[in-house]
């Protein structure tokens, strides 16, 4: 159940600023991320976002001192030239810096390349890490590497993404849930005339399957029709020259609806849709919630989007739970939110993605 929650903790804002550690064959740079400047809300203490509810809270109490958990961490995130891979590669080393000063951070990008990412894993295995926060290229692909971690002992959490195999804990929203809620959403705004265009994510990532299902299984029962499933790779260049494309083939009448998996893609497409002058005639519906997804929220450009949480306070604090030897649940759900235009007014400033 997609829910508003309230803020459940008030904490003191404060920028932290903290260079992530990286390997030297492939580390992320903030130049080329395009990671953006927003202040990240963090106490002295360490606290999940906004987004936690009580559940997900009650799975997060750290038992030990902060300032007793020493060990290192490493990060594996699928690519930082998306924002929500850059914004995280950005925020986990900041916030271990500010919770667990005892707590060493070293950030790989796979350059949205499971090679490459699977390989990145191994050099962190052999540089001794206790627990790798993984959120992988794809699902399957990085199913070796992750189990040769495990081999040697080290602690993993999936985060954003899981893998096809039995780790520690996964963390994040439910993908299938956001996919089905869009749906219904889908079907509510355009009713009985409903024909969509879908937009997909990177093949074989675990996001892109479960939105996917969740949208079909969201429409069923409604007479919307999906006519075409093109992949964009959650890419906004790609989401606008795929929605070009769309475009041309079809013509005015023929759809009066697109589907993104997320807002990258979404923002490409309305760009699309601005240039050939359909804007008016087509509504786009999308994942994520980041900030300029709800002011388009705001002025039009899009009908809605299912926000999905970023998880890195989540992650950094399971992360000391585990050097500290603590148990963590398989699986630690935060929520989401459809926001429309009826309810955007309460996320900005907040958006899933930054908070």
């Amino acid at each position: 159940m997609y829910i508003t929650k309230k803020r459940l903790t008030s904490w003191s804002a404060a920028v932290v600023v903290a260079a992530a550690l990286t390997l030297a064959a492939a580390g992320c740079s903030a130049s080329s991320t395009g990671a953006k400047s927003t202040p990240l809300e963090v106490g002295d203490k360490p606290a999940p976002s906004l987004y936690c509810s009580s559940t997900c809270q009650s799975q997060l109490v750290l038992k030990a001192a902060p300032a007793s958990v020493k060990c290192s961490i490493g990060v594996s995130w699928s690519a930082t030239s998306f924002p929500y891979g850059a914004t995280s590669s950005k925020q986990i080393p900041e916030l271990a810096k500010k919770w667990f000063p005892g707590m060493q951070v070293t950030v790989t990008d796979g350059q949205n390349d499971a090679s490459i990412q699977s390989g990145q894993v191994d050099q962190l295995v052999a540089q001794g890490i206790k627990v790798l926060i993984i959120s992988s290229r794809d699902s399957d692909a990085l199913k070796g590497a992750v189990d040769r971690a495990l081999k040697a002992g080290v602690r993993v959490i999936a985060a954003d993404r899981n893998v096809n195999t039995t780790v520690d804990t996964y963390i994040g929203s439910d993908n299938g849930e956001a996919g089905v809620v869009s749906g219904q959403n889908i079907a509510k705004v355009l009713g009985s005339s409903g024909k969509i265009v879908e937009l997909a994510g990177s093949l074989g990532a675990s996001p892109t399957i479960a939105r996917g299902d969740g949208l079909r299984t969201g429409l069923k029962g409604s007479s919307v029709k999906i006519v075409t499933t093109q992949t964009a790779d959650y890419d906004q260049a790609k989401g606008l020259s795929v929605m070009q494309d769309l475009l041309q083939k079809y013509q005015p009448g023929s759809i009066n609806g697109v589907y993104t998996h997320n807002d990258q893609m979404a923002f490409g497409a309305i760009q699309a849709l601005k240039e050939a002058g359909r804007d008016k005639e087509i509504k786009v519906f999308s994942i994520d919630g980041e900030e300029k997804a709800l002011a388009d929220i705001k002025n039009g450009s899009m009908e809605a989007t299912v926000g999905y949480p970023i998880v890195t306070k989540e992650s950094v604090i399971a992360a000391a739970k585990l050097c500290s030897g603590e148990t963590v649940d398989k699986r630690i759900k935060l929520d989401s939110t459809l926001i429309t235009k009826q309810n955007v007014a309460k996320y900005v400033g907040k958006s899933p993605q930054d908070e």
